[in-house]
């Protein structure tokens, strides 16, 4: 499989990238990889998907879907979500640390050095000081970039939504009373030209109605926005940079390792469909499918697999709603189906 990942790491970002898996019947384990509708790899060359590919080619959320008899997972891929955050201000400053809070990196733009350094304090990832059309000038923005909008007035925001409502986005969200708001918007579209539907979309007043006030509600509401929008997408499942760089690592691949993949869920449990976790045979671990001891036994169960050259592929279901899971700790509920697939070794010659 180490030719998916590596199709993987080359695919256009800005296109719709789904991998599909078979995960019952005769064809079960067979995959994919399809890129703005076209097969770009395939396990079986010829095989299920060739055959069927007109019936999963516009494939547009993460689900598992029935053809010709036999489920297929279909994962649409998001990449690494990214924050942008024009304005560096008191809201920007815990918008900065919620953001690293999920893993993901942020860049601010401010044109005041002073507003700069605070934004660089509190750990933004990149941090452009400059005038905002110039810094976002720089910024390429894609379907998983999500911008923010907090600057200290109406002529910034202006400059700054001119700019981004121009760019591949996954979320844009302005601050500001609806009057200024309003102002900015029809300038937008009656003089600079931009796209009605892309400025009348814009989210705005931003973040979700809590009641916030001070600085950090404000930053928790904007973020909670921006976490049901980003849910909402169906591109959630992804392969994160630090999997890619273990999979794609040239001394691991000389060893067999275990990809593990939800790939359906019920209740409450603690990760979503796509969630994923590479397994080695001495049971280190890349990346989490939600701790404890719903971890310990699929990894038991990966290892096993490593270990004793089991089939390459098997589905796994784990229930941690009866007494003895709530005995062993887990206390979220629900039940998981795991797809766990072996990744043979690359062979040396």
């Amino acid at each position: 499989m180490i030719e998916l990942y590596n199709a993987l790491a080359g695919v256009n970002p800005n296109a719709l990238n789904a991998v599909l898996t078979v995960v019952d019947g005769p064809d079960f384990g067979d995959k994919c990889l399809l890129s703005g509708g076209r097969l770009l790899w395939e396990r079986d060359a010829g095989g299920f998907f060739a055959r069927h590919l007109d019936a999963l080619r516009d494939v547009s959320r993460s689900e598992t879907v029935g053809v010709d008899g036999q489920s297929v997972f279909c994962e649409v891929l998001g990449n690494e979500k990214k924050f942008v955050i024009c304005g560096g201000g008191h809201v920007s400053m815990p918008l900065i640390r919620l953001a690293l809070m999920l893993g993901c990196p942020v860049t601010v733009l401010e044109d005041r050095l002073t507003f700069a350094d605070n934004a660089r304090r509190a750990g933004a990832t990149k941090v452009i000081c400059d005038a905002f059309a110039q810094g976002l000038a720089r910024i390429e923005g894609d379907a998983d970039t999500y911008f923010i909008i907090v600057t200290r007035g109406h002529r910034y925001d202006r400059e700054c939504l001119n700019a981004i409502s121009r760019k591949p986005h996954a979320y844009i969200g302005m601050i500001g009373s609806r009057r200024r708001v309003a102002m900015v918007k029809k300038a937008l579209i009656e003089e600079d030209g931009c796209d009605p539907g892309v400025v009348g979309g814009v989210y705005s007043p931003i973040g979700l109605d809590i009641g916030a006030e001070t600085p950090e509600e404000i930053a928790i509401a904007i973020m909670a926005q921006i976490i049901q929008v980003k849910s909402a997408s169906g591109r959630n499942s992804s392969y994160p940079r630090d999997l890619m760089r273990a999979l794609l690592a040239q001394e691991d691949q000389r060893m067999p390792r275990a990809m593990i993949t939800i790939v359906a869920r019920r209740g409450s449990a603690p990760r979503d469909v796509g969630t994923k976790m590479l397994v080695y045979p001495d049971g280190r671990c890349v990346g989490t499918i939600g701790g404890g001891c719903v971890e310990s036994d699929v990894v038991r169960s990966a290892r096993m697999l490593l270990d004793e050259k089991c089939p390459s592929t098997q589905i796994f279901d784990v229930d941690m709603t009866d007494d003895d899971a709530e005995d062993a700790g887990m206390v979220c509920g629900g039940v998981i189906r795991v797809l766990v697939e072996v990744i043979e070794p690359v062979r040396v010659n």
